[in-house]
Formats: C-alpha cells, structure tokens, sequence
C-alpha cells in the first residue's frame, strides 16, 4: 500500500519499500512500437530474378528463415540490409534515425494507431519507477537507446503520471539509497535510467564485449548469421539480471522480496531461444527469481502470451 511523506521538500513513496520486485526486459521494434524503419532485402520473383525489396520489422521476423524466397543484399549484405538501423557516425543523436522513427511511431500513436504490445507494459513500469532494460537487435550505441525512452517518457506520460514516476523514484531513493536530499528531477530520473540497460545487440560496442565474454565469445563466433542475434539477446539478457541482482544486494533486497524478470519480443525464434537459455542456465543460477516470458507475435493477443519459465511465485499483474 503506498504511504507518502514529505522529505527535503518532496512528495515521497515510502510504500515502495513493501513492493515485490518485478523487473522487465523489453525488445523495442513491434514490441512497444511499430517503427517505419525498413530491412532492404532481395526477393525471388516469379521469373527466377532476385530483385530489390524492403520489409518491415514485423515481416522480417516471419521471412528472415525463408532462405528459398528472401535473402540479403549480394553487395552489402547484413550491413546494407540493416542500414537505417545503425547510428549515423556523421549525425548527432537528435538526428538519428532511431530517433525520428521513434518519434514517427509515437505520432501515429497519439493519432489512434495501435501500439506495440508491451506499450502499456513500458508506461507502467516507468510510472511505478522499476528498473527494466531494452535489448533489441539494433546496432544504435546504448545513449540512442536511452534518449528514445526520454522521449517516451515526455510523449506519453501525462503531468500527472510523471509526477507519480518522480514520486516513486525518490521513494525507492530514500528506502534503498538511503537518500534524505535529492536532486531536481531532471537529476533524479537521468539517476534512474542511469540504473537501466539499453543493449542494441548488433552495436560495435556490444559486440566487443559480447566477443570478450569467456562464455559467450567462442559460441558468437562459431554462431550462424540466423544465430547470432538470438545468442546476443541472451547475453543482453543475463548482463541485465548480473546487474539487477548486483544492485539488489547492494540495496539490500535479495531474500527480503519476491524477484521477477518478464522479457517480451515479438519474434518467435528470440522467444524459444530466450525461453531455452533461461531453464538451462539462468534458472538454476539465479533459483530465487521467477522468469516469465511473453510471446507477443500474435497481433490478436493484446499483450502477447505469457510462459512462465521458471519459479512459481504468484505475483500481481505478472
């Protein structure tokens, strides 16, 4: 039950304290939102000739194995197939085209167009001020990323849902950090996404790190092209809980609450192969924590279908 104080001036949650800790991971494209972003690929037409065609995101996740009919660019390959998907070393963030896209699907948004299915899922999470992370199979640099959920937050949060974020986040700051004085609250919530990950799997900067892991580097680079952004979100994913029981313990949570993770993607392949790598490897090593997974593939399911992978325990809205 929430409990508010006044602390150095501020509206604070105490209620926070007595919370569980649920956690999300979220994939971005056709998950929270429809991008315009396009895949340029190479198609068989009907007289035998491959011949320029592009897709979007929500197609290439249902042709990408489709070898006989689709294929990536002879000249180029992956990196002109993907290259809008990319930061443009030449442009500043605010011209990035993650950001005029984002920008282009919260528009349609605010106009009546459906969104992604986790839409509503982001906008709770960030309203209650839970840590989460975005892992998607861009290759933006992780401030991109970052700077799209700021947009996020200032299109679609109301003054009044913003105000309850700022609320909970000096809450959780004043309960865990120990905190009696806090910053503005432009300082606050760069601290709060300062604690979130954005991992765009395919970045330059993650694949070194992915590449230098002891675990993960070998099975990269052994990994067919088809492999490799599935193997890359599972390292996105583990780094995440790494990080999340990592703060935990230094805040003294773990064992004093109920830990979930949920991860949503859109893509059937990344959700099998989420789903395997959780039960033969997260699960055992992090046995306190539930993991759920949410298949939002299919458009007639509002927010997707929900797997529990492991653990059992019986949280609201989970």
């Amino acid at each position: 039950m929430d409990e508010f104080a006044v602390i150095d001036g501020r509206r604070v949650n105490l209620g926070v304290a007595a919370r569980d800790f649920k956690y999300y991971i979220f994939d971005w494209d056709d998950n929270i939102l429809h991008m315009p972003t396009r895949i340029y690929m190479e198609k068989l037409d009907d007289d035998g000739r491959w011949v320029p065609t592009s897709v979007s995101t929500g197609t290439f996740a249902l042709v990408r194995s489709d070898e006989a009919r689709y294929r990536l660019p002879l000249v180029g390959g992956r990196e002109a197939a993907f290259r809008d998907f990319q930061d443009d070393p030449d442009a500043g963030t605010a011209d990035s085209a993650f950001i005029r896209d984002t920008r282009a699907a919260l528009a349609r948004v605010a106009a009546g167009e459906p969104a992604g299915p986790s839409f509503k899922t982001l906008r709770k999470t960030l309203r209650e001020g839970r840590i989460f992370a975005i892992v998607t199979a861009r290759g933006h640099a992780s401030e991109t990323i970052r700077d799209a959920v700021r947009i996020f937050i200032d299109t679609v949060l109301t003054p009044d849902e913003r105000e309850e974020m700022m609320t909970n986040l000096r809450g959780y700051r004043h309960c865990f950090d120990k905190v009696d004085r806090f910053g503005t609250d432009e300082e606050e919530l760069d601290y709060f996404l300062s604690m979130c990950r954005y991992h765009a799997v395919t970045s330059p900067d993650f694949k070194e790190k992915l590449s230098s892991d002891s675990d993960f580097g070998s099975r990269f680079a052994d990994a067919t092209s088809a492999q490799k952004p599935e193997l890359a979100k599972e390292f996105a994913i583990r780094d995440f809980v790494e990080h999340l029981f990592r703060t935990l313990r230094r805040t003294g949570g773990v064992g004093a609450h109920q830990v979930a993770v949920g991860f949503s993607d859109d893509d059937v392949g990344n959700v099998k192969a989420v789903s395997d790598y959780i039960r033969r490897e997260l699960a055992s090593r992090f046995g306190c924590c539930k993991f759920v997974v949410y298949d939002t593939s299919d458009p007639e399911l509002v927010s997707g279908r929900k797997v529990t992978v492991s653990g059992q325990l019986d949280l609201p809205g989970f």
